[in-house]
């Protein structure tokens, strides 16, 4: 059975820090592309950072470029998000995603539950 179970949210005052953890089990974590995504109240989720399966390419939304880190744990099977410096505007419920493509009509994807951060002094 898949699960991605994330954790580390909570309220946080404007520039302060919290790090987010994406435990993974029921399948070959290593293999895949490994990403958080947030969704705030009336807005469409986002892609906020993604890291290769290896851990050595990462890409990042140009909003939390500067001040979020993506890092993962293949041997933990755990991905984690650290961010630094949070603004209002990174309040949302924060995602983990798993994704690995094995052909071009063939492509897994796997979500955890979510994790609200709100930032609000």
């Amino acid at each position: 059975q898949v699960q991605l179970v994330e954790s580390g949210g909570g309220l946080v005052q404007p520039g302060g820090s919290l790090r987010l953890s994406c435990a993974a089990s029921g399948f070959t974590f290593s293999t895949y592309s490994m990403s958080w995504y947030r969704q705030a109240p009336g807005k469409e989720r986002e892609l906020v950072a993604a890291i290769a399966s290896a851990g050595g390419s990462t890409n990042y939304a140009d909003s939390v470029k500067g001040r979020f880190t993506i890092s993962r744990d293949n041997a933990k099977n755990t991905v984690y998000l650290q961010m630094n410096s949070l603004k209002p505007e990174d309040t949302a419920v924060y995602y983990c995603n798993a994704h690995r493509r094995w052909s071009p009509t063939l492509e897994y994807d796997y979500w955890g539950q979510g994790t609200q951060v709100t930032v609000s002094s």
